[in-house]
């Protein structure tokens, strides 16, 4: 049987395009220096470039699942990549951008309602989990590529910053998206080849898989290995570690020490 689904179903939305516009028009403004705050204008890009991302994250479950046996994702609107049209726009689009704002950090969200029994196969389930997470990475891979292909000369430090703190949400939202949690892609990757009397017990921990991620995060010393393990990633792909941290500091431009980075080098007006 052929896996279809209706052009209209797969329509880009207004919503989508119009965030992608401001990515594009503030990640300009970023790049020539235009805005006359330039924390604003990082936060801004950043802030828009990681909600598209987001909405790219969802997109990729749908899209596998609707290749896996799952034609009902399309009148869900989840192959839109509208970011109103999730299940919990709350978890995938609310939360993650309020602990970017908070604490420069990649949540995971996830919402879109897959249709297991439609899907036959273990290997298309653990892919339809997987998709997500590999689509953070593969942005992470675009973000640092100036980095990773040295070819940095000539492009504005500010951009390089604002480049640099995208690809770290990227890489903490993949790295924890892939942990085999209940709840989190990680589990889901994993859990068509687990046991049926071990999917049951653990099932109940799915609503709160996040929390005790976070919970865990909060002990210092497994905080420091995770954080040590995101900075040796971002390393591998080309990001020193002070670029990452410069980025933080201009997108949260509400901070007086946010143009630090700036007037070390000479660049705030």
């Amino acid at each position: 049987m052929t896996i279809t689904s209706r052009t209209s179903d797969q329509r880009i939305s207004p919503v989508f395009l119009g965030i992608a516009a401001v990515t594009a028009v503030t990640g300009w403004a970023v790049w020539t220096g235009f805005a006359s705050a330039p924390g604003l204008a990082v936060f801004l890009f950043v802030t828009s470039a990681w909600v598209v991302s987001l909405c790219l994250h969802e997109y990729a479950h749908a899209r596998t699942a609707l290749h896996g046996g799952d034609i009902t994702v399309g009148s869900k609107g989840y192959l839109s990549l509208n970011p109103l049209a999730y299940t919990h726009a709350l978890l995938s689009i609310v939360l993650p951008v309020v602990f970017v704002i908070m604490g420069g950090i990649g949540l995971p969200g996830g919402a879109v309602f897959i249709e297991r029994g439609r899907i036959q196969g273990r290997w298309k389930h653990s892919l339809i989990s997987a998709a997500g997470p590999l689509t953070n990475v593969l942005f992470a891979a675009v973000c640092t590529a100036p980095f990773w292909l040295g070819v940095t000369d000539g492009v504005p430090a500010t951009f390089l910053f604002a480049l640099a703190f995208l690809a770290m949400l990227q890489v903490t939202a993949a790295l924890l998206n892939f942990l085999p949690v209940p709840g989190l892609d990680g589990y889901g990757v994993i859990e068509p080849w687990l046991s049926y009397k071990i999917r049951r017990q653990v099932e109940p921990l799915a609503p709160f898989g996040l929390l005790l991620v976070f919970a865990v995060l909060w002990i210092p010393d497994v905080n420091a290995v995770f954080f040590d393990a995101i900075d040796a990633l971002m390393r591998g792909l080309g990001v020193r570690d002070p670029l990452s941290d410069c980025g933080y500091w201009l997108y949260r431009f509400w901070r007086e020490d946010s143009d630090v980075c700036l007037t070390a080098m000479g660049l705030s007006g």
